[in-house]
């Protein structure tokens, strides 16, 4: 198989027709390129140059040879620069996988910074929940993922890094009673009709919903179930019943739907960014550090 130097020493002696320029344009003594371009020519099977003890010419396969050694040549240095600025964090791609609240905040500061920042990083990013995205670091499957504290601290190959705090409040249809109110007790929505995330759709946020109606005295009953938050809070509006979501996913734009804070008030666990502990590469200190000058401006 053709080496890149072997193109190259080629190239020089195709260009300058003369094994003494070429020679010391490579940088080396005569001898050992004539023996290079003689070996060449028998690993092809083909005569590349015509010479004689004063005149070097190329033949037709020569001529033939030397366009592929300069494609050769140029992949290989596009093949370098392009290792040289992923190495650098000038391009490269970036997984992501992020808990369904955090698309709302603080996602869209943290990416649109870091996109203008790196234009030339592919970013790929999915919805998953903190589970989810515990695994999905461990295997490899994800480079950076934003999720809630608990899952984290689970496994010491995992670094966590807090990005925000949340709480949680209740949604409730716009013509409930309880909307009137300027802060609702968690109690007070005991007997109410809930709308519910199911716990196989992100099983570290139900069982903290769980564990906070619970503290309060009662198990809650789920009558409706949603695939989401925005599913949850469309099916709120409509009058289905009564939830909690995050403070920071009270959209206002969902019609129907009244969000009050809760007495107390009942705190969540936050957002936290993390990355496998162990050599997480340049590209995710970048995204690190591009994520928490968002947060923290």
């Amino acid at each position: 198989m053709l080496e890149v130097r072997q193109a190259r020493y080629f190239i020089a002696v195709a260009e300058e027709l003369h094994f003494g320029r070429a020679a010391e344009r490579l940088r080396m003594s005569q001898p050992p390129l004539s023996q290079a371009i003689r070996r060449l020519e028998q690993q092809l099977g083909a005569r590349l140059l015509d010479r004689n003890s004063r005149t070097v010419a190329l033949t037709e396969p020569g001529r033939v040879f030397l366009g592929h050694c300069h494609t050769l040549v140029a992949a290989a240095e596009r093949a370098q620069t392009a290792a040289e600025q992923a190495q650098s964090g000038i391009i490269g791609m970036l997984t992501l996988g992020a808990v369904t609240a955090a698309f709302t905040e603080p996602l869209p500061a943290i990416l649109g910074k870091f996109r203008a920042e790196r234009p030339r990083i592919q970013l790929r990013a999915r919805e998953l929940d903190t589970t989810e995205g515990v695994q999905a670091l461990l295997d490899g499957h994800l480079d950076v993922a934003v999720i809630r504290y608990g899952g984290a601290g689970i496994d010491g190959r995992l670094s966590s890094t807090p990005l925000r705090r949340d709480r949680l409040v209740a949604a409730v249809p716009a013509g409930h009673p309880l909307a009137a109110h300027d802060e609702i007790d968690l109690a007070e929505l005991a007997d109410e009709d809930w709308v519910w995330i199911p716990r196989e759709h992100s099983p570290t946020y139900h069982d903290e919903l769980v564990a906070a109606c619970r503290r309060t005295g009662f198990s809650p009953m789920p009558v409706h179930q949603a695939g989401s938050i925005h599913s949850q809070l469309a099916m709120v509006g409509c009058g289905m019943g009564v939830g909690l979501v995050p403070h920071t996913s009270s959209r206002p734009e969902v019609p129907g739907v009244a969000y009050r804070p809760l007495c107390g008030p009942v705190p969540l666990e936050g957002l936290a960014l993390v990355c496998r502990s162990e050599d997480p590469g340049v590209l995710v200190e970048q995204f690190m550090a591009c994520a928490l000058a968002s947060v923290n401006p």
